[in-house]
């Protein structure tokens, strides 16, 4: 017996230093970041794409087009933000516009973090507070969380949906425990919280648009608001994070204006006679053909710089988008075949000057974006998911349809009638109906800015080649965010946007829970287990090479599914802007900067004012 007890005691002393090393590490740090060790130590001064002496004054103005706003409540379903609106409130940590998927501390001094990522706390900054003077307070996070679980977007709960709870546990400090561990982003999540005053939220409905001006805790506050036309935002001059690292050089200018325009030709003719400043334009032909010495005007006389900045940022994916919750785009294989109609290579030649390219992946331009065959680590993922996912994800790479830009899409299109004729689809009087229902294959592409029309429409006469009937509908932006949120369409043009480091939100666009969750962005409604499973293998990857290999598997499920007809894009800002302001000679590679870090230039301002005379 003793010989029994000495060898179980010599066991478990033979066990102990393996379970010391189990027990997770903790560490207090000033930035937190998912790709590598973040390039800047606790005591540095600036960032190295800002001017720290830039001088502050003067005002800047911005458009936006189209779009409207009637409320000044950004974090709830009711009504429509304005554009700027963040620069009215602080959130714990900031992202870094120079590093991919990295945070530094903001309202937050140092966050605390275990290597097993089941937690995080922060420790807030002493100095940070309200615009009235009011200390920010480990309570007014808590009530931040709370509130927007609650009573914000349903994006809130999704993104947040793995926090167990919030705890104040310190004069200073405020704890989030996860549900499991394993989870690498969500402490920085937890960091992008934006922090909400309580005391100015007692007594107020908040889940209610308003106009009235909110307080806030950030770098501007709100000076005049038109609804619906304008709003502006002026400097808070004592704003308390001013001398902060991660600030300096930052919120140069005194005033910073949005002007609302009913659409794009609108705002440009704006541009030209100096109603507002600075643009980045998003459409092609308006760049090649508008933007010219000809057609400008101001451009030929000096007085406007034209630029494309190179930039490092994933592009996502943009596509018509099929709303699969309609019977009509059930089968995949109808969905394959509306995609064959679709000639980008044509489009690219014709309307773009050959500016874009096409998108493959919903990762597109970084290392998350899969290509060719699955490698071993991918394999590991999708072998278990066979049977529930298209078998050409293990035998061929994803290539979206291509032509010779001819305008000569015969082939995709035989391709397309093969394809609509396996999904029990027949021509009937010069329509495509379906065999059993007599139902015409018929839909409409929701739609809400104006220029697009010209690019649907080669679309819509190529499916009537195909003798399916589709019709664009353009709304005004209100309507159309109405309708999105409700998902009250067949199709539309829809932006995915992903970042270096992918995580909870990859829920909010494909899980089956946000799928019948109105105001979600899973507007497509898929609702698949195998997605399901993928989602979750990308959120707790253990590391930077497991996040690689789930990212690239959940990207080829999404592809071969042919939940969308990827469109294009580009990997530079086009900006134009009137010649008085200044900015940083390094520029930070995931942004163009302005408003931010821009400044205005005293001698430009003069020089263009006298030439302007």
């Amino acid at each position: 017996m003793k010989k029994a007890i000495l060898a179980a005691a010599l066991v478990l002393a033979g066990m102990l230093p393996a379970m010391a090393q189990q027990k997770p590490t903790v560490k207090t740090v000033n930035a937190l970041s998912l790709i590598a060790e973040p390039r800047y130590k606790p005591g540095f001064d600036h960032f190295d794409f800002v001017n720290p002496n830039a001088p502050k004054g003067g005002a800047a103005r911005l458009s936006v087009a189209p779009g409207t706003f009637d409320s000044l409540n950004p974090w709830i379903v009711a009504g429509t933000p304005p554009a700027g609106i963040g620069l009215v409130y602080e959130s714990l940590t900031k992202d870094s516009l120079g590093e991919p998927s990295t945070a530094y501390g903001l309202i937050a001094e140092t966050m605390t973090v275990p290597s097993d990522n089941s937690w995080v706390e922060f420790n807030l900054n002493p100095k940070a507070k309200w615009h009235d003077g009011k200390p920010i307070t480990p309570e007014d996070v808590i009530f931040s969380f709370n509130t927007l679980m609650e009573k914000g977007t349903p994006f809130w709960a999704q993104y947040y949906h793995n926090v167990k709870k919030a705890e104040k546990t310190g004069a200073r400090k405020v704890k989030f425990s996860f549900d499991q561990a394993g989870n690498r982003e969500l402490p920085m999540i937890m960091g992008q919280l934006p922090v909400l005053p309580r005391h100015y939220w007692q007594g107020r409905k908040f889940d209610a648009p308003t106009q009235e001006p909110p307080l806030g805790s950030g770098p501007y506050r709100i000076a005049d608001v038109k609804p619906g036309r304008s709003i502006s935002y002026e400097r808070v001059k004592d704003f308390w994070g001013n001398d902060l690292p991660v600030n300096r050089g930052f919120y140069n200018f005194d005033r910073i204006t949005y002007e609302y325009f009913q659409d794009e030709t609108v705002e440009l003719e704006a541009l030209k006679t100096h109603k507002f400043d600075f643009i980045s334009e998003n459409t092609a032909k308006t760049w090649a053909t508008q933007y010219t010495p000809q057609s400008f005007p101001a451009l030929k006389a000096g007085l406007v710089k034209k630029e494309e900045l190179r930039h490092k940022n994933p592009t996502g994916m943009q596509a018509f988008a099929f709303n699969i919750r309609r019977d009509v785009f059930r089968d995949v294989r109808v969905r394959r075949a509306l995609g064959l109609a679709f000639d980008f290579e044509w489009t690219n030649k014709n309307m773009f000057y050959g500016q874009y390219t096409r998108t493959q992946s919903f990762f597109s331009n970084s290392d998350l974006a899969s290509s060719g065959l699955p490698s071993a680590a991918e394999l590991a993922l999708l072998n278990p998911l066979k049977g529930r996912i298209p078998a050409a994800v293990f035998t061929q790479p994803f290539k979206a349809p291509a032509t010779d830009g001819t305008g000569n899409n015969r082939d995709n299109l035989r391709q397309a009638v093969a394809l609509l004729q396996q999904a029990g689809y027949e021509i009937r009087d010069r329509a495509l109906v379906n065999k059993q229902t007599g139902k015409a294959l018929a839909f409409e592409i929701l739609n809400t800015q104006p220029a697009f029309e010209r690019i649907m429409l080669p679309y819509v006469e190529a499916l009537k080649k195909l003798g399916v009937e589709a019709r664009i509908r353009t709304v005004d932006p209100a309507q159309y965010e109405q309708r999105m949120k409700d998902f009250d369409f067949d199709m539309t043009v829809e932006t995915f946007a992903q970042s270096e480091s992918p995580g909870n939100e990859q829920r909010e666009f494909w899980s089956t829970a946000a799928a019948s969750r109105k105001g979600s962005r899973n507007i497509i409604g898929i609702s698949n287990p195998a997605v399901d499973t993928l989602i979750d293998k990308v959120i707790f990857a253990p590391d930077r090479a497991g996040l690689i290999a789930a990212s690239r598997a959940l990207d080829r499920v999404l592809l071969n599914n042919y939940y969308v007809i990827p469109m294009w894009h580009t990997r530079v800002f086009r900006i134009a802007y009137w010649d008085k302001f200044s900015r940083p000679a390094t520029m930070p590679g995931y942004h163009h900067g302005f408003p931010v870090i821009w400044w205005l230039d005293a001698t430009k301002d003069a020089a263009l004012r006298a030439k302007m005379k």
